[in-house]
């Protein structure tokens, strides 16, 4: 099964859906009068499903994938693709209206929104088996102790290294531990007369996005942005572009500009995802990959990105038992690694990642940086957290810029995402 290519849902497609939360935080809890489906057996009739991949036809093998699921389970499926944005928005409209889809696929940061809205069945409920699934990428889609679907995938960062740099500069990869030791490499790259690192600081959630495996490879928490561990995150990142090791464009380089300044051959290291794995090979040099150092050695975690697989509030209850089936079908085992290999996405469970590795060695750091990944929305921030992001990012964007010190700067973060949450 092929599908086609389609820019990664991790951040651009997930920092879209986040405008939107607002509006989904004023919702009051509310559950689907009906189906959209319609029909009068649970077990047979039509089945609606909506997801995020528009660009997807129905001559596509996602789409014959969807098909085939509703086939096994006896059932029609009318499939509605949507860009996230508009799907947040008409999911939240039709659980008003009483006619939200069966089953719905969305992006992971905003799931926790969608059931505090009341928009969204637990597992528990809907009997889907999540058991296999890493609890680090299932807590993305959990709130108050349920968990509101089953991720399908997730990507995540990770840093790429130019080899012939690293060589030049006689630094060795293995030897990047941890803060000292990658800063003591940026400097060996430097004397050589080459950059250092790219990143993605912009004002927008890819800048937070970026930052965050710093800020919590630091020991930071997002319910306290002023505190000393993210301080010293964000001080390792001014003092990065104070000695010239990153250059200043940081301040406004998306994850695509800041990858197409690492392509361009004469960088070390860049922060960036699994979704550049094709990209990358066709940089024209030699690379690798290593994970995100935590300040004091190990692996970062970074944010995850990929979709959950849900099913919305339906009233007649019944319908669940058809829709975990489509649930169960889709997030199995083969066409998991499918799809999750397709989309250079890393399997939620250790069985799929397994196969994955094996069929392509390159994964395995990537499944070692999903392992100390974490959900963005995960600690029962919810709605709260696009008003942390957007605080912190300007805090970064302040230190980085050096209108304010990283600490006074984060001082003025905390107290807005405080006031904001409020």
């Amino acid at each position: 099964m092929s599908f086609l290519s389609r820019p990664r849902r991790g951040v651009k497609a997930a920092a879209a859906g986040l405008a939107v939360l607002a509006v989904a935080g004023t919702m009051t809890a509310c559950s689907s009068s009906g189906s959209s489906s319609g029909g009068s057996s649970a077990a047979s009739g039509t089945y609606t499903i909506w997801d995020p991949y528009p660009q997807f036809d129905n001559s596509s093998a996602w789409v014959q994938l969807l098909q085939k699921c509703g086939t096994s389970a006896g059932v029609t499926v009318k499939r509605t693709g949507f860009d996230t944005t508009d799907l947040t928005s008409k999911v939240l409209l039709a659980a008003q209206q009483g006619t939200a889809p069966d089953v719905l696929i969305v992006d992971n940061p905003v799931v926790s929104t969608l059931a505090e809205a009341g928009v969204l069945t637990d597992t528990s409920t809907t009997k889907v088996d999540t058991s296999a699934v890493e609890p680090n990428l299932l807590a993305a889609g959990q709130l108050n102790g349920k968990t509101y679907g089953i991720p399908i995938g997730a990507n995540t960062l990770a840093l790429y290294y130019n080899t012939n740099i690293l060589k030049a500069a006689g630094v060795d990869p293995a030897s990047v531990k941890d803060w000292s030791s990658l800063t003591a490499a940026l400097a060996k790259v430097k004397a050589t007369g080459k950059k250092g690192i790219t990143f993605s600081a912009i004002g927008t959630e890819e800048g937070s996005f970026q930052f965050l495996p710093w800020f919590w490879g630091a020991g930071a928490n997002l319910t306290d942005l002023s505190s000393s561990q993210s301080v010293a995150a964000l001080s390792l990142w001014t003092t990065w572009l104070k000695d010239g090791y990153a250059p200043n464009s940081v301040l406004q380089d998306t994850q695509t500009t800041s990858w197409q300044e690492f392509a361009a051959g004469g960088t070390a290291f860049s922060e960036n995802g699994t979704w550049q794995l094709s990209n990358a090979k066709k940089a024209g040099f030699p690379y690798g990959i290593i994970p995100i150092p935590a300040q004091n050695g190990g692996t970062a975690p970074a944010p995850t990105g990929g979709e959950f697989v849900t099913v919305p509030v339906q009233s007649d209850t019944a319908r669940y038992a058809t829709s975990e089936k489509l649930v169960s079908c889709l997030s199995s085992a083969d066409n998991a690694y499918t799809t999750d290999t397709t989309l250079s996405y890393v399997a939620a469970t250790d069985a799929v990642q397994a196969k994955q590795v094996a069929a392509n060695p390159d994964l395995a750091t990537w499944v070692t940086a999903v392992h100390a990944a974490k959900g963005r929305t995960s600690d029962n921030l919810g709605t709260k957290y696009p008003k942390i992001s957007q605080a912190m990012w300007t805090a970064v964007q302040a230190a980085l810029s050096g209108s304010a010190s990283p600490s006074g700067a984060l001082t003025t973060a905390q107290n807005s995402a405080k006031s904001a949450s409020n």
